[in-house]
């Protein structure tokens, strides 16, 4: 399984960034998914996750602000960011999770099985 984010950049605090993640070897239909940010200096924390039933589980910083979401016919995980803030900078990943039925298993990296590399979102103030 190789998985490829994209969409990251430079944006303004209030703008707006979708992040995609392509999958390949793997159908994301039948794939748990999250999305994980690491600022420098940082831990890796978790920021939205969507299980195979498709419920949705989201970071407090972030709830309301981001949507997770998936684009079968693209094999394609979607976050969109909108209001973004300067703490929002950070590396973001997307990975294929296991068994993703809770929150609680959403937020440990330790359910997730595959990473990609991450796209570097920048907000400025």
């Amino acid at each position: 399984v190789q998985l490829q984010a994209s969409g990251g950049g430079l944006v303004q605090a209030g703008g707006s960034l979708r992040l995609s993640c392509a999958a390949s070897g793997r159908t994301f239909s039948s794939s748990a998914m999250g999305w994980f940010r690491q600022a420098p200096g940082k831990e890796r924390e978790f920021v939205a996750a969507m299980a195979r039933s498709g419920n949705t589980y989201y970071a407090d910083s972030v709830k309301g602000r981001f949507t997770i979401s998936r684009d079968n016919a693209k094999n394609t995980v979607l976050l969109q960011m909108n209001n973004l803030k300067p703490e929002d900078t950070a590396v973001y990943y997307c990975a294929v999770g296991d068994q993703l039925y809770s929150i609680s298993r959403a937020r440990r990296t330790e359910n997730y099985s595959y990473w990609g590399q991450g796209t570097q979102v920048t907000v400025s103030s």
